[in-house]
């Protein structure tokens, strides 16, 4: 792994610790003890072309944790070479972002439950464009839990049943300490 990429993992979180701490997140200040995550592994971290939906504004409703639905442009789908075989996933924008800079993945995986937040995690995808071509980053080590794995009052919505992933993913943010591990 490129010490350089760790390094900005390791900032990332650091910067987000911090922004709890100062109780600016969904966790008393006096409360957080700091967030759990797996260890910088590159190897979860991929850049795939977009496949641009042919109507991206059309809204697409997900289901929430509480019942009220949300509703978001299902902006494309990205093809994820796994380990294991490629999955493809649908990101998705704000209603009336056409040209977003990144892209919201909601996703479940085979740590659902267990080792992580058993309703899934989210990943905020940058979109760059290479040769005319959008290309979705999608970096598994900067995927976090949405704010109601913390406490009531929060409305998060749930992965879609193609976000569902069968196997583990070991990258990002994590519920505690599983194991030793």
């Amino acid at each position: 792994m490129s010490g350089a990429y760790e390094a900005a993992v390791l900032d990332f979180r650091q910067r987000k610790d911090a922004h709890f701490a100062a109780g600016r997140g969904p966790v008393r200040p006096d409360a957080f003890t700091g967030l759990s995550y797996y260890p910088p592994d590159e190897a979860w971290a991929f850049q795939a072309p977009l496949q641009a939906a042919p109507d991206s504004t059309v809204p697409f409703t997900l289901e929430t944790n509480t019942g009220e639905p949300r509703q978001m442009n299902a902006f494309g789908t990205v093809t994820v070479p796994f380990p294991d075989g490629e999955r493809t996933l649908t990101v998705f924008a704000p209603l009336g972002e056409e040209h977003p800079q990144r892209v919201f993945l909601p996703f479940r995986d085979g740590t659902s439950g267990t080792e992580t937040y058993g309703a899934g995690r989210y990943l905020d995808a940058p979109l760059t464009e290479q040769d005319g071509e959008l290309l979705v980053d999608v970096d598994f080590n900067m995927a976090y839990h949405p704010y109601c794995a913390y406490g009531e009052g929060w409305t998060c919505p749930l992965p879609p049943l193609q976000n569902r992933l069968p196997q583990a993913i070991r990258a990002g943010e994590r519920s505690a300490v599983v194991d030793g591990a």
